[in-house]
């Protein structure tokens, strides 16, 4: 009980009160979201503001896109910021990491950052490829419960749990990316999203804006280097040629250079690395030019330099002579050291020309000269050369016609087995026999082959005929075991890549047993691509035929390669066989290549071989085959023959 009568009156004033009470409260809620909104969308929009003139004023993408990774993770409290850009792989769009990162502890997210860099994505594949695919912003709750997210392993490590990423639009095209992380489980946040989307909108124009100054530059720069490119400095070339003709003390020079064995380093590393070598190389050689100088870069590694107003006729060999010091030390790509060294031609205007096509040519010949001389050289253009270029282009005329009119003939070089001196098999040496009856040998012609891609027609022919010989030799002249044929394959042959299929089809079309087909490969085609040619040996291992390595310990005797390669066969280089009786030195080199045959349990066959001591010498140290002139020269077919009639009896006296 109350103790009294109620009060109406106050009642209702009570209530009047409440109601009061809590619109007041529910107003201060509302102007309190009010003003959190309001202070949010202040927040969104000086982040986009200050992105906008960061990216208006940013000096590349990358700096741009830096100052967004780091303004977004300050703004979000996230953990992690990351950007992608887009790469090309073999025609495909994927999205690679652009190096660019903002996190606080790099210790904690080292392995992550080493895992993220080392993938390229795709469209659909993981966060980034998702934005990539969809050309919006993307968002994962929580990392663990999401199996497609292909770096589980390394985020859990690194303790992230939720993500965000998305796209750098131009346009409607994806040009990059940027991804988020946090250390707890997010739910999407709509708002947030909203406002990355404008973010990639404006960090896109950045790209836009870059592009279109680059297609300015391109036109007459090189878009990695930044020199000049092959258009510029004929412009330039072609002034300094009209200003020589003028002025005859208006001397100039032109060099020609050309990076030796770059492939080698695109092949092994990767373009990437290629070009960073590229970059530095550009680096060291315009530091040795004067400014008045010009530097550019005509493609590939190929760079060409204008000596303007030289003051004496020794200046261009003395530029070339610190050109190449400049290479000399290593070059640090990706934590590699690299050596490097080039081929420069010079041409100088005191040879009077009337065209810069014709001084940069000679230059260009002059390079090619070095370069045959064997590299890390310069070379003068002299009028000889000339001579040798169009030798050489009537010799490529002439080899075409050979390889039209049949003039392509094998010999076959006997390869013996030591132990019991029977004949073995044979190694197919292909010679040019002219109409006139002239034999012209392979070194006065291959290099030709091989440097117009002629060698491609003339190395099919050679493994058909040479298959298609033994075949039949098989059938009329059986022995105790069937002859094996050893076969050459250049480097461009081996680098095609319908190359087994082409092996496959010879050895149907022919009928030889694939077991006595061996494929000679050198070390330097084996070691340009180790990974291509590991799956290369295996598929001709499916065929069944035998691989052989040729002039083994000249190239680059890679032993932690060697193991990995399927071979059969190891050719001890004939440089090492004519020194068993010479030098100790000889005999253990042959005694340790022999010892690793071994080892490995492949054959060893000895190149070279040219006296009896050399033949006991190699019989004492267990050699399995040998071949050289002491067993018999090249043979030409007929008198192979002859010999599997007589019993493949072979008159070493």
């Amino acid at each position: 009980m109350d103790g009294g009568p109620r009060n109406p009156e106050a009642d209702k004033l009570r209530r009047r009160l409440q109601r009061e009470h809590q619109a007041r409260l529910e107003a201060e809620q509302i102007a309190e979201r009010g003003l959190r909104e309001l202070y949010e969308k202040q927040l969104q929009l000086q982040l986009l503001e200050s992105i906008a003139d960061a990216a208006n004023g940013a000096a590349s993408v990358a700096d741009g896109l830096s100052f967004t990774v780091s303004s977004v993770c300050q703004y979000t409290g996230w953990l992690i910021g990351h950007a992608y850009l887009i790469d090309h792989v073999d025609g495909e769009v994927h999205l690679r990491s652009a190096s660019i990162w903002h996190y606080a502890d790099e210790q904690r997210f080292r392995d992550f950052r080493q895992v993220t860099e080392a993938m390229e994505f795709p469209p659909g594949l993981g966060l980034p490829g998702r934005v990539l695919s969809s050309g919006a912003p993307a968002w994962i709750s929580d990392i663990s419960q999401t199996p497609e997210f292909c770096r589980v392993d390394a985020a859990e490590q690194a303790g992230l749990r939720a993500a965000a990423a998305f796209p750098v639009l131009v346009g409607s095209e994806v040009v990059g990316a940027l991804e988020f992380f946090a250390s707890n489980v997010l739910e999407p946040d709509d708002k947030l999203l909203h406002l990355m989307a404008q973010i990639g909108v404006q960090m896109g124009r950045v790209v836009e804006r870059k592009r279109a100054e680059e297609q300015l530059i391109d036109a007459f720069h090189d878009p990695l280097t930044g020199l000049p490119n092959r258009a510029l400095f004929a412009d330039r070339l072609s002034r300094a040629v009209a200003r020589c003709n003028r002025h005859r003390e208006a001397a100039f020079a032109v060099l020609f250079i050309d990076l030796d064995r770059f492939k080698l380093v695109n092949d092994s590393l990767g373009h990437l690395a290629g070009d960073l070598l590229i970059v530095q190389v550009a680096t060291r050689l315009g530091m040795c030019l004067r400014q008045t100088d010009t530097l550019a870069r005509m493609g590939g590694d190929e760079f060409t330099i204008l000596l303007d107003c030289i003051g004496n006729s020794e200046a261009p060999a003395s530029v070339a002579e610190r050109l190449l010091n400049a290479l000399e030390p290593p070059f640090l790509v990706n934590g590699e050291q690299l050596y490097i060294s080039a081929s420069i031609g010079i041409a100088s205007s005191d040879l009077g020309y009337e065209s810069a096509e014709e001084i940069l040519r000679h230059a260009d010949l002059a390079m090619y000269r070095a370069k045959t001389l064997g590299k890390h050289r310069f070379e003068l253009f002299d009028h000889s050369m000339h001579d040798l270029a169009v030798g050489r282009l009537n010799l490529e005329t002439r080899l075409r016609n050979a390889l039209q009119n049949g003039e392509f003939v094998l010999h076959y070089q006997p390869i013996m087995h030591l132990a019991s001196g029977r004949l073995a098999g044979v190694e197919a040496l292909v010679r040019w026999q002219k109409p006139s009856g002239e034999l012209v040998y392979p070194g006065d012609f291959i290099q030709v082959a091989e440097d117009t891609g002629l060698i491609l027609p003339l190395g099919l022919w050679v493994l058909r005929e040479a298959c298609r010989s033994m075949a039949c030799w098989h059938e009329e002249y059986p022995g105790p075991a069937p002859l094996t044929v050893s076969i050459n394959l250049s480097a461009r042959q081996f680098a095609q890549h319908d190359l087994v299929s082409q092996v496959g089809a010879i050895i149907v079309e022919t009928g030889i047993a694939p077991a006595c087909v061996r494929l000679e490969i050198t070390e330097s085609v084996s070691m340009a691509d180790s990974e291509r040619t590991i799956a290369v040996l295996q598929q001709l291992h499916d065929l069944g035929v035998r691989i052989s390595l040729d002039d083994f310990g000249t190239g680059y005797s890679s032993l932690s390669y060697l193991h990995r390669f399927r071979l059969d066969v190891l050719k001890v280089d004939r440089s090492f066989v004519t020194q068993l009786d010479q030098c100790p030195e000889g005999l253990q080199i042959v005694q340790t290549i022999l010892s690793l045959a071994r080892n490995l349990g492949i054959e060893a066959v000895a190149e070279g071989v040219e006296t009896e001591r050399h033949l006991q010498i190699l019989q004492s140290l267990d050699c399995d085959f040998g071949q050289g002139y002491y067993f018999a020269r090249p043979l030409p077919a007929s008198a192979l023959i002859a010999l599997l009639k007589d019993g493949q009896h072979l008159n070493t006296n």
